[in-house]
Order: structure tokens, then C-alpha cells, then sequence
């Protein structure tokens, strides 16, 4: 058979016109024999590049927009009885400038939350005006709004406490920019996810001394640099998305990119009609369908989309931080870099 062309990429071999070519060098470059009519010289590098810089965009938009976590400007931690909320200095919780001085009572008892808003001062929940409202942990869609603030239950750990979003929070004002470092393929890798048997609960500390809950699903095994590391993930999503959760710290971070912790999400192996599934019972928490499929096979962890978590912009926020196993010792130049805003904001207990 003639030679045609060939088309050389790192890390890579392509088949064209029934040739093999193996990965020499970083650049596409084409080998011609005889002189055939010209091809497009695929480039696979754009293709990924464009891909990480699509989704690093999306990323800052979403840090950004109005429900993003640059908006959260306050976090309340609650005390047993009433705590008196407004923006006067005389209140239990002072809330940020622009919110009325007086606006009302959170009364908290035995993990019940109720509010009682002061007479002459307008509060809206689920859209209507409101004197008492209840909540449920968690749930923002019972926040209480007042002007461009709105206020629901959150939790740290056990502990309960109002968190507050602003759309005019400083903090989103301010906002300088993600910044990240060079995308770069060799940190694009390939790991192999071996599952737990069943989901394993653990529990991780966060950085304001709190455990939060998590379902650990098993281990990723892949090397960098010469060197072997598993990683644990934790299950993020529906049941029907799941995904691989990683909190890490590596020998960047305290340097280069933030102190605690970054985040990395990875897609599970697809699951086979011979997978190994996990049986759906009410006991298992990570089953919210009739059946999960969590199944061993390939991972890619590509730490170029290894980004920072809220903490890292915002101190009303509260993030967990890595265990023992996910604390790695090599140098991960990749994803984003810490932030370094342009003021510092005061405020929240």
C-alpha cells in the first residue's frame, strides 16, 4: 500500500488511509510521501483547549450570577430561644447595610425554626408578604426576601444558622477574575475507579471545625509524575447523575493555588450488562432511583478543571477539607490558582 500521510499527536496514535502513527511530539505535523492532494491537519490540541477554556468561562459565570456564591454575604450561626435580626449593631444578628435596622425574631427551639417580622416592615416568602414564616433546613425556595437580600436555614455540620444572599454583596462587586494556570494535557489523566463494595459514609471535617456527611464510593488509582496515587470520591448529584466528587490538597496549594483544599469532578465508568450494581434499599442513602450502577473501569481526571472552592472567594461559605488519602505529595501546576481579591470584606460570626 502507497504511504499517503500520517498525522502525529502527543500521547496519541491516529489511523489515516490505513497507517499507524505513534505519538513523537507535541506538534501535529504531517509526514507526505509523494505528492497527494492536501489534507486538513487535524489538531486535537485546539479541539481539548477550547473545551477547558469553554468551561473555565462557565465557570466564572456562574460564580458571578445572581445565585452564584459571590452573593453570599452573610452566615448566622443561631442560638437556642430568639435572635433578633436586622442591620442595627443592637441586634443578635446584623445583617449587612441596606436591610432595616429592626426586622424581626428568628425564634429557634429544638431545631424548629420560626420568624416573626416587626410591624411596618415588608418581607416576602414564596413571593407574598409575610408577619410569621417556618423553614426547612437547607431549603432555599422558604427564604424570607427583603429588598436585594434573601435569608434561609443552613447547616455546618450539626450546627444550624441563617445564611444571607445579596446581590449587591460587596464581595460580587469586587470580583476580580478567576486565575488559572497554562492548560496543559499531561495533567488530563487517566485513572482506574475501583468501587467499594457499598457506599462508605464518612464524614469530613470543614474548615470551620464542623463534620459534614458524605457517601465515599470507592478509590481512583493513576500516576503523575512517576508516582502512584489513589484518591477517594465521594458521590455529588442525583442518582441518576452521579458523579465523582475529589476534595485534594497537593504541594501547590499554600503556594500557587488556595491553602484548604481544590475540587475535581469526574464522570463514573459507564455501567455493562455484567455490572456489579449496588441494590437499591431505603437504607441506602445514595439510591434515589430503583437502581444505581456504580461499576469498576476507567476515570478521567483532568486537573486542568481543578478549581477552587467557595472559601476560596468568600468568607460566609463553609467547605470541607481533604482526608489523609486525597493529600498528595507532588506538585499539581494545573486548574485554577488562588484568589486574591481586591479588598478585604468584614462581617458574619
Amino acid at each position: 500500500m502507497t504511504l499517503q500521510k500520517c498525522l502525529r499527536f502527543t500521547a496519541s496514535a491516529v489511523v489515516v488511509s490505513g497507517c499507524t502513527a505513534v505519538a513523537l511530539s507535541a506538534t501535529a505535523t504531517r509526514v507526505i510521501a509523494g505528492s497527494p492532494p492536501e489534507l486538513p491537519v487535524l489538531n486535537l490540541d485546539d479541539e481539548y483547549r477550547k473545551s477547558v477554556e469553554k468551561w473555565r468561562q462557565e465557570r466564572e459565570d456562574r460564580l458571578k450570577a445572581d445565585d452564584g456564591w459571590l452573593t453570599v454575604a452573610g452566615l448566622y450561626f443561631l442560638n437556642e430561644g430568639e435572635n433578633r435580626f436586622g442591620s442595627s449593631p443592637l441586634n443578635d444578628i446584623v445583617l449587612p447595610e441596606g436591610a432595616p435596622p429592626e426586622i424581626g425574631v428568628f425564634e429557634y427551639r429544638d431545631g424548629r425554626l420560626t420568624a416573626r417580622i416587626n410591624e411596618g416592615v415588608t418581607v416576602l416568602q414564596h413571593g407574598k408578604p409575610v408577619k410569621t414564616a417556618q423553614f426547612k433546613v437547607g431549603v432555599q425556595q422558604d427564604a424570607l426576601q427583603v429588598g436585594s437580600m434573601t435569608m434561609w436555614m443552613h447547616y455546618s455540620g450539626d450546627r444550624h444558622a441563617i445564611r444571607v444572599r445579596d446581590k449587591n454583596s460587596p464581595l460580587r462587586r469586587s470580583f476580580t477574575g478567576c486565575k488559572w494556570f497554562a492548560i496543559d494535557e499531561k495533567y488530563r489523566v487517566t485513572g482506574r475507579f475501583m468501587p467499594y463494595e457499598k457506599p462508605k459514609p464518612v464524614r469530613f471535617p470543614n474548615i470551620l471545625g464542623d463534620y459534614e456527611a458524605y457517601d465515599a464510593l470507592g478509590l481512583v488509582e493513576f500516576t503523575l509524575d512517576g508516582q502512584t496515587f489513589k484518591m477517594e470520591g465521594v458521590g455529588s448529584g442525583p442518582a441518576t447523575a452521579r458523579r465523582l466528587f475529589f476534595v485534594f490538597r497537593d504541594l501547590t496549594s499554600g503556594k500557587e493555588t488556595y491553602p484548604s483544599a481544590r475540587f475535581l469532578y469526574a464522570d463514573l465508568p459507564k455501567p455493562t450488562n455484567a455490572a456489579r450494581m449496588f441494590s437499591a434499599d431505603a437504607s441506602n442513602s445514595f439510591n434515589a432511583s430503583a437502581s444505581t450502577a456504580v461499576v469498576a473501569g476507567n476515570v478521567v481526571l483532568d486537573f486542568n478543571m481543578a478549581h477552587n472552592p467557595p472559601c476560596a472567594f468568600n468568607p460566609y461559605t463553609t467547605c470541607p477539607l481533604p482526608p489523609e488519602q486525597n493529600r498528595l505529595r507532588v506538585r499539581i501546576p494545573a486548574g485554577e490558582k488562588n484568589y486574591h481579591g481586591k479588598e478585604e470584606v468584614a462581617g458574619g460570626q
